[in-house]
């Protein structure tokens, strides 16, 4: 019969429990390092699409303030040429 006074499973045990923190402390420097680097990745395409959408917003916006000042100035030319008929 092993009992747990004998040498040997101490041994034993030690061994088993330094290899399960071992495995342990890798797992989660690899689990640790794959994050980063999604997140890095994520973060880039992330970033380059709101620039894209930073460039198209400022397209529309730029098309749609040429439009107003059209439409402003053929609204005042109406006014004008209203105001002018007018007896």
């Amino acid at each position: 019969m092993i009992t747990l006074n004998e040498p040997q499973i101490w041994a034993v045990i030690g061994v088993f429990a330094t290899a399960l923190f071992g495995m342990l402390g890798f797992v989660l420097t690899s689990i640790q390092r794959t994050i980063k680097t999604e997140i890095g990745s994520v973060r880039t395409e992330l970033g380059s699409e709101i620039g894209s959408l930073r460039n198209e917003m400022g397209v529309r916006f730029d098309s749609l303030s040429s439009s107003i000042d059209h439409l402003d100035r053929d609204v005042q030319f109406l006014m004008k040429r209203e105001l002018e008929d007018r007896p």
